[in-house]
């Protein structure tokens, strides 16, 4: 293993924090990822990681060699590959939310892959928030702007919310004609993951936004069980237009309040703020500007 590999190796140690997670991720044996690791520390004469039965942590000094292994591997990749005629190359992760790749990526991820045939993509969906260094995710596609100050956002474009409820749950209570007439009403409360707690339906009125809590018997964590429920007449919901347009135009799903719709969405590529930017990324990135998310 060249030094270069072993770089390679001990980032992936470093951000994992798990030798075992770095072997699997890499298809090494585990005694050459800790041999990569501890040639690395012989070399440098400084200790890098902290190992403990249960953790590894890097050193102050293995921190600042991270950062300087990030830049250093970034350098080389873009050296590389403008040898290559400017060609991208290697194994591109990216979180995306199922619903949303299925609606936005997929049907035009062909015109990425043929334009870099030599870049392999991978997706992951869930609703969940990942920790993109310590999973190794390149970037990450998402709705809302993140919190997380480590991480940088570029705005991809806004998505249209509505609220709705199936046909059978607006017999029972009856169509709002307002937000101010929604007393006997219920909600399917959507949870939020980085809170953990429900998230107010939002209405955009003549005296400005207002968000209000309904009462709620059934509360989910994913946006298509949101859907579901909402199918089965448990309360009304809001969401993207685009994840109901199909039980809107059926009937399955009514919009409601359409005077007074929930504010706009952002959708986002986040990505580390504390990584040069791979070729591979930045021409990913450079592809999803070209994705119209908007109406």
């Amino acid at each position: 293993m060249d030094r270069f590999d072993a770089m390679r190796v001990f980032c992936r140690v470093a951000e994992t924090r798990s030798f075992t997670q770095t072997s699997l991720e890499l298809g090494l044996p585990r005694s050459t990822v800790t041999d990569a690791v501890k040639s690395l520390e012989a070399r440098l004469g400084v200790r890098l990681l902290d190992r403990t039965t249960r953790v590894v942590t890097p050193t102050l000094d293995g921190e600042a060699y991270l950062s300087a292994c990030h830049t250093i591997l970034a350098h080389i990749e873009d050296a590389e590959a403008s040898f290559t005629r400017g060609e991208v190359r290697g194994r591109l992760r990216v979180d995306v939310h199922g619903t949303l790749s299925r609606h936005f990526l997929l049907p035009q991820i062909g015109s990425f892959l043929d334009r870099h045939p030599e870049v392999a993509l991978v997706l992951s969906e869930g609703d969940r928030l990942v920790d993109l260094v310590r999973e190794g995710i390149d970037c990450a596609v998402r709705v809302g702007v993140p919190r997380d100050s480590d991480l940088i956002a570029r705005r991809l474009g806004e998505l249209a919310e509505i609220t709705c409820a199936a046909p059978a749950y607006l017999e029972k209570c009856g169509v709002p004609s307002s937000s101010d007439a929604l007393d006997g009403h219920q909600m399917v409360a959507f949870i939020s993951s980085v809170t953990g707690a429900v998230i107010p339906l939002e209405f955009m009125t003549a005296k400005g936004r207002r968000e209000i809590v309904l009462p709620a018997r059934v509360s989910v964590t994913g946006g298509e069980t949101l859907r579901l429920a909402a199918l089965e007449g448990h309360g009304l919901i809001q969401l993207p237009r685009y994840h109901v347009e199909a039980d809107l135009a059926t009937g399955r799903l009514v919009e409601v309040l359409q005077d007074a719709p929930p504010s706009p969405s952002p959708v986002c590529a986040v990505y580390p703020r504390d990584r040069q930017l791979s070729p591979r990324v930045k021409v990913f990135l450079d592809w999803l500007a070209n994705i119209r998310f908007g109406p």
